[in-house]
């Protein structure tokens, strides 16, 4: 039995959440380019959470921007899939799974741009939102009459022309919501659209009427949403649901949406209220630094740690006493101090204390390898004000993040003899080191770091003492040195 509208009546409601049919004549709402897991985890998962409780009261009409795959499976299922929830949330496993009904229908834009068109005329449409990757968000100049556009910027620039030119003023206000993964997305986006409404020579009225009428909104998403689960897994699940999903997807408890918006934001969309993982506020930064600095900047830290000590995944890592606790220390005793923006003590402890869950999620099998893909490049970005801020304020070495470094000079020359594939743009920098002066030529490269990290007094006397240990006793036995 396939999942579908028809098949509803006939499901087990002890362990899924079904919709109530009448959410299939509500009004679409959204506009949403990509089909992608991550917005059907996160975005559509709220709306459908809000339609539940009768407050959002609109479905999301979703656009298939790009040739790859097709939208069979959508229409044979009549746009519901399954959202798995698994994790752990306060310490405990959670387990739920639920049939989200936020999507009415797939567009495909190559051979229905027509029908894109007309949902982004239509007077209830209160939401666009995207996630078209980090490559969507580029400029290209191109007409917007061609049908449709290459560049998402530009589709979205097309459907906002349509709208001007069918309601003029008559239009309701719109927000535009991007989601894609680079800092000021929304910003991004507005200007580039800018650039386009001046390549394309539209009316000036236009101009005016955007800005009165379309809000662009910078957001920031945090779910991990693995997709579709391994076929043991997923026969599991199924054969207890008794049905079959093609869309089926997995996700963590755990779920943020920071939408940087007014108050005019806030009730143009009506969300916000409907879960806590909504955030709607002027500055969004600070959600952004907490996930930039203590989860993935604890997952940096932690990869060459792990996998020298050979350990595959996050979640085992978890069970490692030793690494659990570098993991817990290194977050709240340095990178907490050296987050480098104004945060309170008691809100940057409680998100360090979800990341130790979210981490021990054992139905996500993420493998630290992954983790070290640019590994140089993350340390950089992710770590560095850290060091900065946490030297500006407490004037010490951060032990924890100096054996973070240590373990990672360790990976970084170890690929050929511990059989392991490096990714990462600096790999030439350790073929032309000189061994007995390895810690401090990695440490002192400004090309690699931008600044030098020996001028931060004791650090490198501290990197290279942990990686001297390492290199002699391993790893683990390294960690011990710390307590």
């Amino acid at each position: 039995m396939i999942l579908s509208k028809r098949v509803l009546k006939d499901l087990s409601t002890a362990h899924l959440t079904l919709p109530d049919p009448s959410v299939f004549e509500l009004p679409e709402k959204v506009l949403q380019f990509g089909t992608g897991v991550l917005l059907r985890g996160l975005p559509d998962y709220f709306i459908d959470q809000a339609n539940r409780q009768g407050v959002f009261n609109g479905r999301v009409a979703v656009v298939k921007s790009t040739a790859k795959g097709d939208v069979s499976s959508f229409e044979e299922q009549d746009s519901l899939y399954t959202i798995c929830v698994r994790g752990v949330s306060a310490g405990k496993i959670q387990e739920k799974n639920i049939v989200s009904s936020a999507i009415s229908r797939v567009i495909d834009a190559t051979s229905q741009w027509a029908e894109v068109l007309k949902v982004g005329i239509s007077p209830a449409l209160k939401l666009i939102v995207s996630n078209t990757t980090e490559v969507g968000l580029v400029l290209l100049n191109e007409s917007i009459t061609l049908s449709p556009p290459t560049s998402y910027p530009a589709k979205l620039l097309a459907v906002l022309h349509a709208r001007y030119l069918a309601l003029g003023d008559e239009a309701g206000d719109l927000v535009v919501i991007a989601t894609e993964l680079i800092p000021n997305n929304g910003k991004v986006l507005h200007q580039i659209l800018i650039e386009l409404v001046s390549f394309n020579a539209l009316e000036e009225s236009f101009l005016s009427w955007l800005d009165k009428h379309v809000t662009f909104c910078n957001s920031l998403v945090d779910r991990i949403v693995p997709g579709r689960p391994d076929q043991s897994i997923l026969t599991t699940i199924e054969r207890e649901l008794g049905y079959t999903d093609e869309l089926l997807i997995m996700a963590e408890p755990y779920s943020l949406w920071a939408i940087e918006g007014d108050q005019k934001v806030a009730g143009i969309l009506g969300l916000e209220d409907t879960d806590p993982g909504i955030i709607i506020q002027p500055d969004i930064e600070i959600f952004r630094e907490l996930k930039v600095r203590l989860l993935n900047g604890s997952h940096t830290l932690t990869c060459g740690i792990a996998h020298l000590a050979g350990i595959d995944t996050v979640s085992n890592a978890m069970e490692n006493d030793q690494i659990r606790t570098y993991i817990q220390q290194v977050m709240k005793a340095e990178i907490i101090p050296g987050i480098p923006y104004p945060v309170a003590l008691e809100e940057a402890e409680r998100f360090a204390t979800a990341v130790l869950d979210r981490f021990a999620n054992p139905f996500i099998k993420h493998q630290w390898i992954s983790i070290t893909f640019q590994y140089s490049m993350k340390l950089r970005i992710r770590i560095l004000p850290v060091i900065s801020e946490y030297y500006s304020t407490l004037n010490a070495v951060p032990e924890h993040i100096a054996f973070g470094f240590a373990a990672y000079i360790a990976f970084m020359i170890g690929g050929k003899q511990g059989g392991y594939t490096i990714t990462d743009d600096q790999t030439a920098i350790f073929e032309t080191i000189e061994h007995e002066d390895l810690v401090y030529e990695v440490l002192s490269n400004v090309e690699l770091w931008g600044l030098d990290l020996t001028e931060f007094e004791g650090f490198k006397m501290a990197v290279e003492r942990y990686f001297n240990y390492i290199t002699t006793h391993g790893v683990i036995a390294g960690l011990a040195l710390l307590h």
